[in-house]
């Protein structure tokens, strides 16, 4: 698996890692304006509940593709009582150099078109084609206290997990996931409107397009695991990584275990045209790569994850977390990701803090964390840039 994009100014043999130099809001969510220069080390961001720490942690999840940390409707983070809609901007540096990044919602969307429009991207000042460009110049994972629930959730969740830390490796996954669902959206309306038997070539056409992006979808996340799974086997028992075995489940993963990719693909091919009866009765296309699932075991418990305590996924999702920063930083030649962890140190014991932040440090990561105890970040024993989130704005404390 290659990462991705083109070279911009200053990329180098031992690439530097993803930080942030500059940051501005405008009316996002509890922030009618906020602007905030930092150096490259961690950030803690201390204050109350509802202060809008997370806030903050989600104007940074906009600067990659998706729908941000919470996935809320775009028309739902313009503040309250504000004019127009949200906006974020950022300089990130990174293997590409120094790039400005602006993203927010459109004039249309915020004029009450937001189901239509969704959110804009500028890349220097240049309207981006679509949010899947910002891939290449900013790597990102997230923790926060929702996804507690992520081995006990559905598999969709566990899914854009995944796929979240398959694009930190290979920022074109998105780009094939989209073509996928938008080529499987085009079947299942032929198929519901009962069209599909005059259509058959026009299906045949549209059913080998998705044959072609679900393999290549299947096959990166088969790569990220095969690999992250190394990095968690070496890392295993140091700091804050415990001993864990990845595995996929899916029809399209067994493919590719037992044949070559092009065949994989012929296979599912077939199986999708086959299938164009249940899928059609069905309402949706029952098989493929948005089916798969991510399996996590325990393993000195020999145990699924999901059966595990709730301290102890903490920590199994921690270090896959801190794990995958890792493998992030070995492919990239230097290039860690920005960590965004929500409310982590905070359910740790101390020496699992201690543990997290020496991983962070060792990474040269530029982690932004969140959390009500201003001095479990006092004590973290890392330089550390620490402000207190209060009334709509930041001030510094260390």
């Amino acid at each position: 698996m290659q990462a991705g994009g083109e070279n911009r100014q200053g990329a180098g043999a031992d690439a530097p890692a993803y930080a942030l130099e500059t940051l501005q809001l405008t009316d996002f969510r509890n922030y009618r304006r906020l602007s905030l220069e930092v150096s490259h080390a961690p950030v803690a961001l201390c204050g109350a509940n509802g202060a809008g720490k997370t806030n903050l942690l989600e104007a940074l999840s906009f600067l990659v593709p998706g729908r941000g940390l919470r996935a809320a409707p775009y028309d739902e983070i313009t503040r309250e009582g504000a004019r127009g809609g949200w906006a974020v901007f950022a300089r990130v540096s990174g293997p590409h150099g120094l790039a400005g990044i602006g993203t927010g919602l459109g004039e249309s969307a915020a004029a009450g078109e937001a189901g239509r429009a969704g959110r804009e991207v500028r890349i220097d000042g240049t309207r981006a084609r679509s949010v899947n460009e910002l891939a290449s110049l900013c790597r990102m994972v997230w923790l926060t206290p929702s996804m507690d629930q992520l081995f006990s959730g559905p598999a969709s969740d566990r899914r854009r997990f995944l796929d979240r830390l398959v694009v930190a490796l290979d920022p074109g996954h998105r780009s094939r996931i989209s073509a996928f669902e938008s080529a499987m959206r085009q079947r299942n309306a032929l198929l519901e409107t009962g069209a599909a038997g005059g259509n058959g070539r026009w299906l045949d056409a549209i059913e080998a397009q998705m044959a072609e992006h679900a393999a290549a979808v299947a096959a990166a996340r088969r790569d990220c695991v095969r690999l992250l799974q190394g990095v968690l086997a070496a890392r295993a028992g140091l700091g804050l990584i415990p001993q864990v075995e990845l595995a996929l489940e899916g029809s399209l993963e067994t493919h590719l275990e037992a044949m070559a990719a092009v065949d994989a693909e012929d296979t599912y091919r077939a199986r999708l045209g086959a299938s164009r009866g249940l899928d059609a009765a069905a309402g949706r296309t029952l098989e493929g790569p948005h089916r798969s699932d991510l399996i996590v075991f325990h393993g000195p418990k020999a145990r699924a994850a999901r059966s595990c305590s709730t301290g102890e996924q903490k920590i199994l999702l921690a270090g896959i977390v801190l794990a995958h920063a890792r493998l992030v930083r070995e492919v990239t030649a230097g290039a860690t990701p920005l960590l965004l962890l929500d409310e982590v140190a905070a359910h740790l014991d101390a020496a699992h803090r201690a543990a997290l932040f020496g991983e962070i440090e060792e990474l040269g990561a530029q982690a932004w964390m969140t959390g009500t105890d201003e001095g479990i970040f006092a004590a973290a024993g890392i330089a550390m840039q620490r402000y207190h989130v209060g009334a709509g704005g930041l001030e510094r404390r260390g």
